[in-house]
């Protein structure tokens, strides 16, 4: 239970003690800034509280966006403080030594150096009235602004897709509301969003006419509620570990089980498209990829303009050219209102056919125009950027090996790792499958890529390191499956796939969320992009001895155990950041 406590007697006539209490805190009354620090020392150290002036005015919302973020350490708006755990020490400090108002310890709090977040209220109103005119004003204030109606704009992400921002925001929103007035929670509806999604894709798998029309609107409803459920968590501020956990890996799991379900169908109907199937997921992932890479490269960097990037803002002040850019691109709204249209009315292959051509063209305008705001920017990347860059190749013990051998004075990274990638890639494309020619080739790029990191990845194309050592990985994947002619190969593959995409997808939420990386222990276990790389070649050239797709199979199963099980690990203690995508949806 939060504790709120009031800095003084209560005004008459004021809601504000029901109003806190609306809000799931205890209300207890203090006679002046002094009691109130007492009773501050009394309450559970372990339980968030707030300092509230009892003349506050303003909208609930206010308090509610002040007082209950459980994002944030220490948050304050005009009037009312609140601190959870780990800012109550010096809260309780700071209203010990100078006793006074929540505005006044607020910034005491600021100069002692904790982060007081202060969210932006826009029209609603808080403030403080210090006499019976200025109070007037401000109930009228209060009166003259739909509180519920901001809560609900303010829900939907400020920046989104065509699609979701017109065909699904608009009552999504709502259905969020029902939602909150009914006790759900944001991560039941994740969960009911993953699971409707994992039905669309059993009925994708019948391979019947009726399974894909059913298939394609239970896949938009699965989007549906994949708006709703952080819409839910804006809504009402039910931000937790656990929701940023699901957030972060379940929009991946629905749109792969997807793709598996359509190759399933497909099979069923007399056409194999796994290679199609795969290809997807490896393509799609590795956008995410270059997303995730240049965006950590650049984010905290000083200096961070460019003439791209100038022509882009102008661009944006052109209202149809930014709906534009972000059609093209192909985000998740798109993409899947694409493949659920093209599932009720033609068939996998079309599906995957349109959702190549799609992708590969947004991941090729993308990839262009962030390359160019690299060339032309004058940026300093910070050790920070530098380490998440290196966080994100996902190096094992063989490229850590060659990396001490480096010493850093391979430059530049990126055209280090992409020539390990075409060493690897080549003689994959053009060697006859099983050709032990394959292993020289692979071993060169697990000692280049390990070269490739051996120094701060600091250069102006850097970022690119972690995409390519995707691409090598997942591409050595899918060409040996595809050539191997086995049966059961390519659909092991993309269970393979899959469970190290999930590792890399953990990874790179960890580190939105300034955790890190995954231990090296996880990742030396299994085995690196590097290692995993070469163990796929060798498996390929002994495939007249191994049986390739339970091999790959098996991998599968370990990687996805062992990187599943320190994920959830991860995720459900305490120290897991709450990270909440608040962009455009990917």
């Amino acid at each position: 239970m939060s504790t709120a406590i009031l800095t003084g007697p209560p005004v008459p006539g004021s809601s504000l003690e029901g109003e806190l209490r609306s809000l799931g805190f205890d209300v207890r009354s203090a006679a002046d800034p002094s009691q109130a620090a007492r009773l501050l020392d009394e309450t559970p150290a372990g339980e968030r509280v707030a300092l509230v002036d009892p003349r506050f005015v303003g909208h609930l919302h206010s308090l509610r966006l002040g007082l209950t973020d459980p994002r944030f350490p220490a948050a304050a708006v005009t009037g009312a403080l609140t601190a959870q755990p780990e800012a109550r020490a010096a809260l309780s400090r700071a209203a010990r030594t100078a006793p006074g108002s929540p505005d006044e310890l607020a910034a005491a709090l600021d100069a002692e150096g904790v982060a007081v977040q202060r969210p932006e209220l826009g029209s609603l109103v808080a403030a403080v009235p210090a006499d019976t005119a200025s109070r007037t004003a401000a109930e009228r204030a209060v009166a003259a602004v739909d509180d519920e109606a901001i809560r609900l704009r303010t829900a939907v992400k400020s920046r989104d897709g065509f699609f979701t921002t017109y065909c699904v925001s608009p009552y999504s929103r709502y259905l969020a509301r029902w939602c909150a007035r009914r006790g759900f929670t944001p991560n039941q509806v994740t969960t009911a969003s993953l699971v409707t999604a994992l039905i669309a894709a059993g009925c994708a798998a019948t391979g019947t006419r009726g399974g894909y029309v059913a298939a394609g609107l239970l896949l938009l409803f699965s989007f549906v509620l994949d708006c709703t459920d952080g819409q839910l968590a804006r809504y009402s501020l039910q931000y937790s570990t656990m929701g940023a956990w699901l957030d972060a890996t379940f929009d991946r799991a629905k749109e792969y089980a997807y793709y598996a379900g359509l190759a399933l169908g497909a099979i069923r109907g007399g056409d194999d498209v796994w290679a199609l199937a795969l290809g997807a997921m490896v393509l799609q992932t590795c956008r995410h990829v270059v997303d995730f890479s240049f965006n950590e490269a650049n984010h905290d960097a000083t200096g961070n303009t460019s003439p791209t990037a100038a022509l882009s803002d102008k661009l944006d002040s052109v209202g149809w050219t930014v709906w534009v850019r972000r059609m093209i691109v192909l985000p998740i709204g798109e993409r899947w209102a694409m493949i659920a249209v093209l599932t009720a009315f033609t068939t996998p292959r079309v599906v995957f056919y349109a959702l190549l051509v799609g992708c590969a063209f947004a991941a090729c305008y993308t990839t262009a125009g962030r390359v160019l705001r690299s060339l032309t920017r004058r940026a300093t990347r910070t050790d920070r950027a530098a380490q998440a860059l290196a966080d994100l190749a996902d190096s094992g013990p063989l490229a850590e090996l060659a990396a001490g051998a480096g010493g850093g004075r391979w430059k530049p990274a990126f055209v280090v790792a992409g020539l390990g990638a075409l060493l690897v890639l080549v003689p994959a494309l053009v060697l006859p499958f099983g050709d032990w020619r394959l292993i020289p080739g692979a071993v060169v790029y697990a000692g280049l890529s390990g070269l490739a990191v051996s120094g701060p990845l600091k250069g102006a194309l850097d970022w690119l390191v972690p995409p390519v050592f995707r691409i090598a990985e997942y591409c050595t994947i899918l060409v040996l499956a595809v050539k191997a002619d086995l049966a059961g190969a390519l659909p092991a593959a993309f269970g393979l796939v899959a469970a190290v995409a999930y590792h890399h997808y953990d990874t790179v939420y960890r580190i939105k969320g300034g955790t890190g990386a995954p231990p090296a222990r996880l990742v030396r276990a299994i085995g690196g992009h590097e290692g995993r790389t070469l163990l796929v070649v060798v498996l390929a050239t002994l495939s007249a001895t191994v049986d390739l797709p339970l091999a790959l199979t098996v991998l599968a199963v370990v990687i996805a155990l062992v990187a599943g099980a320190e994920s959830i690990r991860f995720w459900v203690s305490s120290g897991a950041p709450a990270v909440h995508d608040e962009g455009e949806t990917a």
